[in-house]
């Protein structure tokens, strides 16, 4: 809104003052000339103002209004069919979002988690997977609401509701998450070019930093070119996978004995060990912030209508494409126990995901093996990488509100995990390097807690959601999720740091 004020005095000359959208006013010159009947006003231009789609409604459990769009190239990019459009279309309009989310519940370190727990346990962790599934939908829920309803990121609310220094700590923290998960990436995609091509293993990670151009040569500018990258290497990843699950022929009937959940899952402490990796390595921090954002790429009408069409439809999408991401880690773990706790030549203790695939081999064919599970990876790796730029450069602009390009953004997190990831694999080789991507995941677990923490509390506070605010079973069930994951976090990190690896101190299973 501009509001303007002429104070003329007896020589024609004045001043105009221009007030935007943010309170600040600025005095400019004006001029005056009067050419026959016409009044000409020469004045210089007018301060920009913020576009209407980007001011969101300021509840008043927020402090300020905000002005800076998540992810402003992006922001309302993607045109949305009118609230009375048909359904299909409203459908296919949001489609796409919940895909990039899944990647992070598919990325190299769920196959390390899953593998293991296939091998060691058979089936008996599927419910444990089944359950980490729906506890993610429900926090990426959760996040989508936030992003459609405040019309900002989590990383821009914790910055309004938040004092500095915590906004700084939260910051550290989530690029420690985001750091541990490209190393996963970095190592995954390292293994697979050595699966592939028989690169070594610290060649590979070199390679990976060359993938910045990927990301360069896609960038942003097209928001619906890199949903679409995404969902077919999903389906990649997914079509890999039916076709090995068709090849072992597992047991469909213990399969399915194997999604209801067991007491002796939390009476053993094996057990109970591998499915808290399980559940650690599936909800990822970085997904929530991403989720609040990426929403936000959709034109939808920033009206109450608008909202409630995008929390429906978004959700549809979120539902769909996780649910995608549980079949791809139950196959996993189907896999890992078909061949590998009850094959031929049974192997309950898998070392890295480098060999696993060898276990294959009786079912596929060593090639065959070695060249869908390389492929796989790759996709993996590659989503991942994406994925992580994104949400890299939404923690780094919402919470300290820096604007970096993308592949600038790119290198510098590709630079912190290369360094690390490249020693390791020179000196300790295939079996250091599978430690280090169990390490990756220990951090990502003790990191959830301050992403999901936040969202919670914000999502239940009225004054921040207005009518959206969480109803009070959505708040006992997100309470308890909090508390559960938080506490389970706590006891991964604490257990792991204990025994010095990522699995069982002792029996079945091994370390990862």
């Amino acid at each position: 809104m501009t509001i303007a004020s002429f104070e003329l005095n007896s020589s024609l000359k004045g001043h105009v003052v221009i007030v935007t959208a943010n309170g600040h006013s600025k005095k400019q010159d004006l001029n005056i000339e009067i050419e026959k009947p016409t009044l000409i006003l020469h004045a210089p231009p007018p301060l920009p103002l913020v576009p209407a789609s980007v001011v969101s409604l300021c509840l008043p459990g927020w402090r300020q209004q905000n002005e800076s769009a998540s992810l402003a190239e992006v922001n309302s990019s993607v045109s949305v069919p009118s609230v009375d459009g048909k359904w299909y279309k409203k459908f296919f309009a949001f489609a796409g979002l919940g895909f990039l989310v899944s990647v992070a519940y598919m990325d190299p370190g769920n196959w390390a988690t899953d593998l293991a727990g296939g091998a060691a346990f058979g089936y008996t962790l599927l419910s444990v997977v089944m359950i980490s599934n729906f506890t993610a939908i429900f926090l990426q829920y959760l996040a989508l609401k936030l992003g459609v309803v405040a019309n900002r990121d989590l990383a821009q609310a914790c910055r309004d509701a938040y004092p500095n220094w915590v906004v700084y700590s939260l910051w550290i923290v989530m690029e420690i998450a985001i750091a541990a998960t490209d190393l996963a990436e970095v190592i995954g995609t390292a293994v697979a070019m050595n699966l592939l091509f028989g690169i070594p293993l610290w060649a590979g990670v070199l390679i990976t930093a060359m993938d910045t151009l990927f990301i360069l040569m896609f960038g942003t500018k097209s928001f619906r070119s890199l949903e679409v990258i995404v969902f077919l290497l999903c389906l990649l990843i997914a079509g890999i996978f039916a076709y090995e699950l068709a090849v072992v022929k597992p047991d469909w009937l213990k399969v399915a004995m194997g999604l209801v959940p067991r007491v002796e899952i939390v009476t053993h402490p094996d057990l109970l060990f591998n499915a808290i990796g399980i559940l650690g390595a599936t909800v990822m921090p970085h997904s929530l912030y991403l989720h609040s954002s990426i929403i936000q790429t959709r034109a939808y009408p920033r009206t109450k209508s608008g909202r409630e069409m995008a929390l429906r439809y978004g959700s549809w999408d979120s539902c769909i494409s996780l649910m995608l991401a549980y079949v791809v880690n139950m196959s996993i773990l189907i896999l890992a126990a078909a061949a590998f706790h009850f094959g031929p030549k049974a192997n309950t203790n898998v070392a890295t995901i480098s060999q696993a695939y060898k276990l294959l081999t009786p079912a596929l064919g060593k090639e065959a093996a070695r060249i869908l599970f390389g492929v796989a990876l790759l996709a993996c790796g590659q989503n991942s990488t994406i994925i992580g730029t994104l949400a890299g450069q939404v923690v780094m602009e919402g919470f300290l509100q820096l604007h970096l390009k993308p592949w600038v953004r790119r290198l510098l997190t590709r630079s912190i995990a290369i360094i690390p990831a490249a020693l390791v694999a020179a000196l300790g080789g295939d079996t250091a390097a599978g430690r280090l991507l169990v390490l990756s995941q220990v951090i990502l677990s003790f990191t959830l807690v301050f992403a999901v923490v936040p969202l919670i509390q914000f999502t239940s506070s009225r004054a921040k959601m207005g009518s959206f605010v969480n109803g009070w079973p959505t708040c006992i069930v997100a309470t308890f999720i909090g508390i559960i994951l938080s506490g389970l976090n706590i006891y991964l990190v604490v257990e792991s740091i204990q025994f010095h690896q990522f699995g069982p101190a002792k029996g079945g299973g091994g370390p990862v």
